[in-house]
């Protein structure tokens, strides 16, 4: 949703300023005396007709504005979202008919009044059973907004950025991270006061380990993001100490990285049976913002974008870390343009307190055959998921969709990604070079490293400024 909601004043003034200009033109003399004579209206009366049809117009329009505004995060955001058309409409028609019988008899007339009954029914039923059937369709994420147990879904990161195309991959992604969640997490509602030496000071959302709170450092005053993971609700003590071990290993490797395209991890341990990882805060926007047409980033904007991802990935993987879960959510980029790529190591780190063996990570729209096949990954698996997200950046939908979870890990596995350049022809034929090899299935044919990629991609840059 925008930070500012001052985008709303135009439309607000437009509907007060055509609501206030239609009594105002309809006293004038030279008004009165004019008469439609098609419609058998009044100049005052058509003036008044007009301007209440034309607010009610900006105010639909205004609705429609809002809905794209409102994030579709599965909770009270979700429910007012899919509300605001049908209840709008809804409106309009009420207000539309009062406006006719007011002002417009005569055209009533000429229409005739049974058939502009009818129209007027078949509108008001039309709209209440549209209204009625979204409420019941969306109960669900009004109850989610009153579960305590049930928090808003921060998308990889502190900052809580969303809006996208709910298709394929928001089915896919709910699925895991709902598996995910079940298995490992079941949040305390309420929030703890300190943590470690940070003092906690409200909730952000979730992210892939568990909720995800503001903190603040007293010490040096610097305010953190804090990512939390229950692990209480292991019940087996040797499991447990296994669940601890793989946690902080995997903090303090992920610790080490320091780049600046990377989100740096400050601090690590645990309270109260909690597990938290402190990092740094990012006020920034996600690429999946521009992961859905119309709002497509400019092509060299994403190949230099992703080629400076790609060069954070091979720094990481050149000290041992891989991601697991690269996807346009996971990688930010601040008011500053500064790409940050986030969540290095908390896939894992995730799956540390599951109770199976062979576990799957990742986002199921982005993940790698290998992953898919629950082999042991390195840095090609996060190549290929950085493949996607280029696909999906650059033609505004993923390379591989079904219609149900198991249908795309089969597609992603076996079947062939479409050419790019067919859903968009006017992208050179060195990208589709470029995204042919990054989202090849077998790994002598992929990149063999990220900085591979990333140099193609801008040579790639290169020849299109030329």
């Amino acid at each position: 949703m925008s930070k500012s909601w001052t985008w709303i004043g135009p439309y607000t003034f437009a509907i007060l300023a055509v609501l206030l200009a239609g009594p105002l033109l309809s006293n004038l003399t030279l008004v009165q005396s004019v008469l439609i004579p098609y419609l058998h209206l009044s100049g005052s009366h058509a003036i008044r007709l007009v301007a209440d049809l034309l607010a009610l117009a900006i105010l639909w329009v205004l609705a429609f504005n809002v809905r794209e505004e409102i994030p579709d995060n599965g909770r009270a955001s979700t429910f007012l979202r899919n509300l605001a058309l049908p209840l709008t409409t809804l409106v309009v028609i009420l207000f539309a008919n009062k406006a006719f019988q007011t002002v417009g008899l005569p055209l009533i007339e000429r229409i005739g009044p049974s058939r502009f009954a009818s129209g007027y029914a078949i509108g008001l039923v039309g709209s209440g059973l549209w209204l009625t059937a979204t409420w019941i369709l969306s109960l669900s994420s009004l109850r989610e907004a009153f579960t305590p147990s049930s928090q808003t879904r921060c998308q990889g990161g502190p900052t809580l950025s969303e809006g996208e195309d709910s298709g394929q991959e928001e089915k896919t992604e709910a699925s895991s991270e709902l598996k995910s969640t079940t298995a490992t997490l079941m949040v305390n509602a309420s929030t703890p006061g300190m943590l470690g030496r940070y003092k906690v000071l409200k909730e952000l959302g979730r992210g892939a380990m568990g909720l995800v709170y503001l903190g603040k450092d007293p010490t040096i005053q610097r305010f953190v993001a804090i990512k939390t993971m229950r692990l209480d609700q292991i019940d087996n003590d040797d499991k447990l100490q296994d669940v601890k071990a793989r946690f902080f290993r995997e903090a303090e490797s992920t610790g080490r990285l320091s780049h600046p395209n990377i989100v740096t991890i400050y601090d690590a341990g645990e309270e109260n049976d909690l597990g938290y990882i402190a990092m740094e805060l990012i006020e920034g926007t996600p690429l999946k913002q521009w992961a859905r047409k119309p709002d497509l980033m400019p092509v060299n904007e994403v190949l230099l974008t992703l080629a400076t991802v790609a060069d954070a990935l091979d720094y990481a993987h050149q000290q041992g870390v891989v991601h697991r879960d690269i996807k346009s959510a996971n990688i930010m980029l601040t008011k500053d343009r500064i790409v940050k790529v986030m969540d290095f190591g908390i896939a894992k780190m995730a799956s540390s307190s599951k109770t199976q063996t062979n576990v799957v990570l990742g986002t199921p729209t982005y993940m790698s055959p290998e992953q898919i096949a629950g082999k042991k990954v390195d840095g090609r698996s996060d190549i290929f998921s950085l493949g996607v997200v280029l696909f999906e950046l650059l033609t505004g939908q993923p390379p591989f969709t079904a219609d149900n979870l198991p249908a795309l890990l089969f597609s992603i596995a076996h079947h062939p990604h479409p050419a790019i350049r067919t859903l968009r022809p006017g992208l050179p034929p060195m990208v589709q070079e470029i995204v042919d090899r990054a989202l090849q299935k077998e790994l002598p044919h992929r990149y063999r490293r990220a900085e591979e990629f990333g140099r193609e991609l801008r040579a790639c840059l290169q020849s299109l400024a030329a």
